[in-house]
């Protein structure tokens, strides 16, 4: 073998690509990585605030949206969470876990990327940054990508979120050179846009209170914020990767609305409504749902009926967004290379023997939280065992 034959080149120094090298790798076979970037792992760094949420307690299949849900099942059951952390365990980063099973290092992300630069050195894998990936070569069982070969190539290059990261739509160009089918490409875990006919709420940027948002038959309970374009926080991140345009979105800010807003009617009837919607929600929020509202009498003065149908703006506020804030301010990609074009256990590409997709840049999207690294993770093991076992 001369010194740029491989038995396996991974496109792409991202979890994905450094999970599958460092399998591969320490399973016998030699690994070249190539990106196009001047350092590996980016997304990894700017993860979590800096501490990378590196997997969640609660990933299981039914947290991932793809066109075939059941895709992500094989490669997550036979490379789970546990096992994830048994790794970060074996290279002593301190961990917590904060709200709804999220996993952050004490630390920093950094800690996370170099353990796989290290699991990849373990395995004698070569890394080349800045590396010219462009034109992909395919004949005799061969893969060509510059003066390198290999009989096995590997899709790891993520999707278009986050392009000042140096995010591009690499995957997806490749897929097309292959003939492979691809989901149309979206951005996802992304604030929502709302129209000039919201511009009370827009006004209130800033604000932030718990609430439920649905669409649809999907609904997520966290934190919403008010921003100056639209809407963002946790639950509306969630939301977003089920939205689709058109949509409405309702927010259900308080619970039980009707029978607290009657409470306070007999508590303080000499109050106004502002005053009541200000004991359940932040003081600016109360305020624009006020005037929304608009109702201006004394509590005691407004007849119950009337009463319950304001009390509706706080258990089904609906918005209709114009849109999202893209690509540039989405954490991840929703859609990607077709998961019907590849094996659910190895990654492969059916019709392409030799030629494997993995983490972000295939059509499986994971929930706010750690789960999309679990797919990177338990996607890239899936490829680089199979690489390997050949």
């Amino acid at each position: 073998m001369s010194n740029n034959d491989y038995d396996a080149i991974i496109l792409g120094a991202g979890g994905a690509g450094l999970m599958a090298a460092g399998t591969a790798g320490q399973a016998g076979a030699r690994v070249l990585v190539l990106d196009h970037a001047d350092r590996p792992g980016k997304k990894i760094l700017i993860s979590g605030g800096g501490r990378c949420n590196f997997t969640n307690m609660a990933a299981t299949p039914e947290c991932f949206l793809s066109d075939n849900p059941h895709f992500a099942k094989s490669a997550l059951s036979r490379y789970t969470q546990w096992d994830f952390l048994a790794l970060v365990e074996r290279h002593d980063i301190a961990w917590h876990e904060k709200t709804l099973g999220q996993l952050f290092c004490d630390g920093s992300a950094q800690q996370i990327l170099d353990m796989l630069l290290e699991e990849c050195r373990s395995g004698g894998v070569e890394i080349r940054l800045s590396a010219d990936t462009g034109e992909i070569g395919h004949a005799d069982g061969q893969f060509r990508v510059g003066p390198a070969t290999a009989p096995k190539l590997v899709i790891a290059t993520g999707g278009p979120s986050i392009p000042k990261m140096g995010a591009t739509g690499r995957a997806y160009e490749i897929a097309k050179q292959f003939g492979i089918d691809v989901i149309t490409p979206r951005p996802a875990l992304v604030p929502l846009t709302l129209g000039s006919e919201e511009t009370m709420f827009r006004e209130i940027s800033g604000v932030s209170c718990p609430a439920v948002a649905s669409t649809g038959d999907t609904a997520f309970e966290e934190a919403v914020l008010f921003t100056h374009k639209g809407l963002s926080g946790p639950a509306i991140l969630q939301i977003s990767s089920y939205w689709t345009p058109g949509q409405a979105i309702s927010l259900m800010l308080v619970e039980d609305a009707a029978a607290k807003l009657r409470d306070a009617k007999q508590r303080m009837p000499r109050a106004h409504l502002k005053a009541a919607l200000a004991e359940l929600l932040p003081n600016r929020l109360a305020e624009a749902l006020t005037t929304r509202i608009d109702i201006t009498k004394e509590l005691g003065n407004i007849a119950d009926a009337t009463l319950d149908k304001a009390a509706e703006s706080l258990t089904h506020l609906t918005f209709r967004p114009t849109g999202t804030e893209g690509f540039a301010k989405a954490e991840v990609t929703a859609g990607g290379i077709s998961t019907a074009a590849l094996s659910s256990k190895t990654m492969e590409v059916h019709d392409v023997p030799g030629l494997y997709a993995i983490g972000e840049a295939v059509d499986v999207t994971g929930w706010l939280g750690g789960y999309n690294f679990q797919w990177a993770w338990s996607s890239g093991v899936a490829a680089g065992q199979a690489i390997a076992a050949r």
